[in-house]
């Protein structure tokens, strides 16, 4: 099995020219990616690459003055974006409430929902290795531009690990942050396959906003991940940001777009923190198993007003994204089952009844037989034992609606 990582490395540049060099190199990609966007838009959505390269490559390396890689690079890079852009919206289907009879409804979105081009706005570029970028054999990169291949050094902690042979460099995206140069560099790695059969841990994560996680394991055990300090530190940027939305200002902008950058470093901070608590503490041969978020709604009126806003817009997504290259590191790996009914089900006896459990009391508390406890670890158990019926070989395994026992 292939894995893929990002490194992420500081540049050091030694004169004005290079990054004259690198910012006008990245402006006119962004032009040039702006431009296929727009044809994209307007030709039904075509991302097919060989039309697209008939059609545009001549255009892109005379209007924009780009050499031959980076023309081809753009095409790519642009069919990436759109890709992405629709795998989101089928994530987030448009949600309505009839106003009749006050049912929420969930419509599938696509690609022709949107009502103008998608936008490139941020000046970067994406550079294929050897032909616009190479690590050299003094310890410095070699990156090509417009006027040119120029040598910079790079500032990263942990470099010299992806060079013992097993890591091979592909993609990397020069881009500009805060006033500092970043390469961006995709390496992959060839990690052994899963295998059931040598599976030690069996562990179901529920996630969300009052606790980030909360585990449970094949013996029994339950671990808390608090979120508390994380929900007071979410209201304190949600009311920085309420307030400098009300101002309107040029200045209250500039505000508002570095606040923005602040929150989304430090949940994802957050994020890396806590999948690799997670893949510590189990160790290898570990299956975490998730629930499928997808088209699930947190926008609900039996949650606490304040916590609404916070589960709809935490980074969900993100943290198993981390989680999952984490675990393939240590030959573990991450598997999403379905949310039906796992914070409804009681683990014990069964039976599955959406009033057992107690948002404000965060309880939940059997009627059939009894059993009580938290409400997210109930979720976590259930999570858990789905993990452990697709280990015994179910692919897809789900609760069903019942009321016995």
């Amino acid at each position: 099995m292939e894995m893929q990582v990002t490194i992420k490395t500081k540049l050091k540049i030694s004169n004005s020219e290079i990054a004259w060099s690198f910012s006008k190199t990245m402006e006119q990609y962004r032009q040039a990616c702006n431009y296929v966007s727009e044809y994209i838009f307007n030709n039904d959505f075509d991302m097919k690459q060989s039309r697209l390269n008939k059609e545009l490559y001549t255009k892109l390396r005379n209007l924009f003055s780009l050499k031959s890689q980076m023309a081809q690079s753009v095409i790519r890079t642009v069919i990436a974006r759109y890709k992405t852009v629709k795998t989101q919206m089928a994530r987030r289907p448009y949600k309505y409430q009839d106003q009749n009879t006050g049912e929420w409804y969930r419509e599938v979105r696509d690609l022709t929902w949107l009502h103008k081009p998608i936008s490139f706005n941020r000046p970067q570029v994406d550079l294929q290795r050897n032909r616009d970028w190479s690590y050299l054999s003094s310890g410095q990169l070699s990156i090509n531009t417009l006027d040119g291949r120029v040598k910079v050094d790079p500032i990263c902690r942990g470099f010299n690990q992806y060079l013992d042979g097993t890591w091979k460099f592909g993609l990397a995206k020069l881009l500009k942050s805060s006033g500092k140069w970043y390469l961006h560099i995709s390496a992959t790695k060839e990690v052994a396959d899963f295998n059931k059969q040598t599976v030690k841990h069996v562990v179901g994560l529920d996630r969300g906003l009052r606790f980030l996680a909360t585990s449970y394991d094949e013996q029994g055990k339950t671990a808390f991940f608090d979120g508390q300090a994380i929900m007071r530190k979410r209201a304190k940027y949600q009311k920085l940001r309420a307030t400098l939305q009300a101002k309107g200002t040029k200045s209250a902008k500039r505000r508002l777009k570095k606040l923005s950058g602040r929150e989304n470093r430090w949940i994802s901070d957050v994020n890396h923190c806590l999948s690799k608590t997670l893949v510590q503490k189990y160790g290898a041969n570990t299956l975490f198993v998730l629930e499928n978020l997808n088209g699930v709604s947190f926008e609900r009126t039996d949650l606490p007003k304040a916590l609404r806003n916070q589960n709809k817009s935490w980074a969900f997504y993100q943290l198993e994204q981390f989680l999952t290259y984490k675990a393939h590191l240590h030959n573990s790996e991450v598997v999403e089952v379905s949310a039906k009914y796992t914070s409804q089900r009681c683990p014990k006896c069964g039976v599955i009844k959406k009033d057992n459990r107690n948002h404000e009391k965060h309880e939940y508390h059997c009627d059939n037989c009894s059993y009580r406890s938290n409400d997210d670890r109930i979720g976590a158990m259930n999570i858990q034992l789905l993990g452990t019926q697709y280990i015994s070989g179910q692919e897809q395994p789900k609760f069903e609606l019942t009321t016995n026992a």
